[in-house]
């Protein structure tokens, strides 16, 4: 009888799902704030998507989340907000304001955080 190599046969198929969550948070800045100052922003002083006070800015998870700062409707370089996540006390969005800028009185602040939560289901024929 000649030898043989033996080979299991099987099949596999996995299947990802990458599905967003988007997390908006609202702020009014409420004085003139001219550079350079940073203005800091207590994540309790920011308002949910309903209207109710947030309590805690989220972790960002390495590699699946992202923040983005818009003032007055205009995205704004990364360069210039730290995102520190927690509640109350802790948890806090920062915006340095450079020399020669300033916000003006009821600006508008909108914190952004996308979390990706993947899935997956593998499924083995054979």
């Amino acid at each position: 009888m000649a030898l043989e190599i033996m080979k299991i046969v099987v099949g596999a198929t996995t299947v990802t799902n990458v599905v967003p969550t988007a997390t908006r948070l609202f702020y009014q800045v409420p004085a003139l704030t001219t550079g350079p100052t940073t203005l800091s922003i207590d994540s309790a002083d920011f308002l949910q998507d309903d209207g109710n006070a947030a309590t805690t800015l989220p972790t960002l998870d390495a590699n699946n989340s992202y923040y983005n700062v818009f003032i007055n409707g205009v995205l704004q370089m990364s360069g210039l907000s730290v995102y520190t996540p927690g509640a109350t006390g802790v948890g806090s969005l920062a915006i340095t304001v450079p020399t020669g800028e300033s916000i003006s009185e009821d600006t508008v602040v909108v914190l952004e955080i996308v979390s990706y939560v993947p899935t997956s289901t593998t499924t083995i024929t054979g």
